[in-house]
């Protein structure tokens, strides 16, 4: 089976999230707290972090390439970062590359004073908006899409920030969860299909924006409540005020699926469920759908297989072991200078406990499959280590269409289960069988009766090709339409 995959990066072979957001109002030590808050978000984008803080009417932004630890990690950047207001921002850069204007949060001097803004998500209209903008005399400092919300919001003639915020995200479309800070404000946005999370915390008299429960849990913050899909809150000294500024029939409940399966730390809560139980549910419905009888250990890919893998063992009553360890020390710099060593660079992450391996028919439990590079090579150090047989499952349904609201997904003719059947994967990375859950047995596991293509709960446009929200901007490229080329296919 000949495939486009081989040579392939292995770094290529997952998906990405783009960004964290975290926002601190009302706290003497707002810098620092939100310093740990990306840090604890450290999982939603590592290849860049910036926080802007605000103290009688002056920004301190600092923002810089590499991990938050080494941007943040010294006492003289967090005392520089003065006042009790601060939003932050990680930032995982999806193609092209990661240049320090794209680091956010992004600032402007605006007519009515500095304001900066932080974004997760991805606007699915911002190049043809950003054309008809720079033809008006708009002159952008970056290629992100959510400097497009900074100048719609800059030529607003609305009276309030709150007003000029609604106005501008009339005019996008596509995915976001962002924060904005003013000299008087803090402000927390949701799209008004929910695609991208961010939640409600405080502690004591300080309120905190966060994209998951996680980031509360570090600075000992209680969790208040998710903002909810098409939810504006704005913060000030009043205390916090709630509107919904969209109209009702374009707002319901498109959550991103893909957090409970893979991006979302498990630890967090996420619509009022624990993203922990619910991957343990996922493998419980995975056991039930596909089980591998005769079996003699259940094996995770870790670390994301391993909470599924734990629910797949209780369903089937396989033991679980950790057959493959993961070196945490890896980064995304690490440099392979010839093929030879390249063919070795899945031990780079992965490495078998073969004690546990060696003549035992293995089940691994994976959270997906992308372009199966990865999952060819840890089959084969598998079999390399004396497995009698191996099955692979996957936690997820088939890949075969692209993300356009904020993660990072190869192009849809990358993915392998676009172009070959479960039967073709299978024999491509050399496993005895293999096996998804099935779109309803996702659904079931997030608390669901089944998925409804009628009225559906979450976005799974990955597994479905059912895009919520028109692709304008890749439509338009599709049809020859004059779009701006950028260097980058997202914004974060």
């Amino acid at each position: 089976m000949s495939t486009p995959f081989d040579g392939d990066g292995l770094e290529s072979d997952t998906f990405h999230e783009e960004c964290g957001v975290f926002a601190v109002f009302n706290h003497d030590d707002a810098a620092a707290l939100s310093a740990l808050g990306l840090h604890a978000l450290q999982h939603r984008g590592q290849e860049a972090a910036g926080i802007v803080s605000q103290h009688e009417d002056v920004f301190y932004a600092r923002r810089a390439l590499g991990l938050v630890g080494s941007t943040f990690g010294e006492k003289d950047v967090i005392e520089y970062l003065q006042g009790r207001r601060a939003i932050g921002h990680n930032r995982y850069a999806t193609s092209g590359d990661t240049l320090l204007k794209n680091v956010q949060p992004l600032y402007g001097d605006l007519s009515f004073g500095g304001m900066a803004i932080a974004h997760n998500g991805n606007l699915t209209n911002a190049h043809q908006i950003r054309d008809e903008l720079v033809q008006k005399g708009s002159i952008f400092q970056s290629t992100t899409d959510s400097e497009v919300i900074v100048h719609l919001i800059a030529r607003s003639s609305q009276k309030t920030i709150e007003d000029k915020i609604i106005e501008a995200l009339h005019r996008v479309k596509g995915a976001y969860s962002l924060v904005t800070m003013t000299k008087d404000c803090i402000i927390g946005v949701r799209d008004p299909l929910g695609f991208r999370p961010l939640v409600l915390g405080r502690l004591g008299e300080a309120y905190i924006l966060a994209s998951e429960s996680c980031a509360l849990d570090i600075i000992d913050a209680e969790y208040v409540r998710d903002i909810e899909p098409g939810e504006m809150v704005t913060i000030t000294d009043e205390g916090v005020m709630s509107r919904k500024p969209f109209k009702e029939e374009t707002t319901g409940s498109r959550f991103c699926i893909f957090e409970y399966i893979y991006f979302a730390r498990p630890d967090s809560f996420m619509g009022g469920k624990n993203v922990y139980e619910a991957r343990k549910a996922i493998g419980i419905e995975l056991a039930r759908e596909s089980n591998v009888e005769n079996a003699d250990v259940i094996v995770p890919i870790p670390d994301s297989g391993v909470p599924s893998a734990i629910g797949f063992a209780e369903e089937s009553g396989i033991p679980f072991d950790l057959g493959i360890i993961r070196n945490h020390y890896v980064g995304r710099t690490f440099i392979e200078p010839t093929d030879q060593i390249r063919h070795l660079g899945v031990r780079l992450k992965h490495n078998t406990n073969a004690p546990f391996i060696k003549g035992k028919k293995v089940v691994l439990v994976d959270d997906s499959i992308v372009r199966g590079t990865t999952a060819k090579k840890i089959v084969e150090i598998v079999r390399q280590a004396g497995a009698k047989e191996v099955h692979m499952r996957i936690s997820s349904p088939p890949v075969t269409h692209s993300c356009f609201y904020g993660i990072d997904t190869p192009s849809t003719e990358k993915l392998m289960a676009h172009r070959y059947s479960i039967e073709e994967i299978a024999g491509y990375i050399g496993a005895d069988s293999l096996a998804y859950i099935s779109l309803d047995g996702l659904y079931r596991a997030v608390g669901e009766a089944k998925s409804n293509t009628e009225n559906p709960q979450y976005c799974d446009a990955c597994f479905t090709g059912d895009y919520a929200v028109e692709l304008t901007d890749h439509d338009n490229k599709a049809t020859g339409t004059n779009v701006t080329k950028l260097r980058e296919r997202h914004s974060k």
